[in-house]
């Protein structure tokens, strides 16, 4: 199989199991956002292999399946700042690809654009949600970090397990 397409068949599996694996809700927040079953961790993966360009194309690509899966759409910048600017951020993984420690490097990468473009979404459009007693930006760092930092938190210790570890580096190898 040539590189290309090897690049291809990982992508897309890894993008398969994202969208299946975001389907398993552990907790579901009231306005929106979830703690899955690992989905981030699929995107970050395809950063990891194949570097930035592959990991961003993907992470946007995955943001419009979110979309048209699970549609929440007010105004066109709205939606390109909740899906492919927020998903394709998990591709910044791929910057970190090279480096000892790159996956969980990347992973953080990753979570924290996609939490940055999650926030500025709550602060842009969801203002209005903010409870009477607090800022904006104060509302959307907390609301959007409960349930990015509880799945990113949950991930980090899986794959920091060393049988775990090593089966994620046997698959780069495969991928590569």
């Amino acid at each position: 199989m040539n590189n290309t397409t090897k690049r291809l068949v990982f992508s897309a599996a890894a993008i398969a199991l994202a969208q299946v694996t975001s389907m398993v809700k552990l907790f579901e927040m009231p306005m929106g956002g979830s703690v899955t079953l690992l989905s981030m961790l699929f995107i970050v993966l395809i950063g990891y292999w194949f570097g930035p360009s592959a990991g961003l194309m993907a992470g946007a690509a995955y943001g419009l399946l979110q979309f048209m899966v699970e549609p929440v759409f007010y105004t066109i910048p709205q939606m390109l700042t909740d899906y492919p600017l927020a998903f394709g951020a998990l591709g910044l993984s791929g910057f970190f690809h090279k480096q000892k420690h790159g996956l969980i490097i990347g992973y953080l990468a990753g979570v924290l654009g996609r939490y940055f473009f999650s926030f500025l979404s709550g602060v842009i459009f969801f203002a209005s949600y903010t409870p009477d007693n607090m800022a904006a930006p104060l509302y959307s760092l907390a609301y959007n970090g409960s349930y990015l930092g509880a799945e990113a938190a949950i991930t980090l210790i899986l794959i920091a397990l060393p049988p775990v570890a090593k089966a994620l580096e046997q698959v780069k190898r495969l991928a590569s």
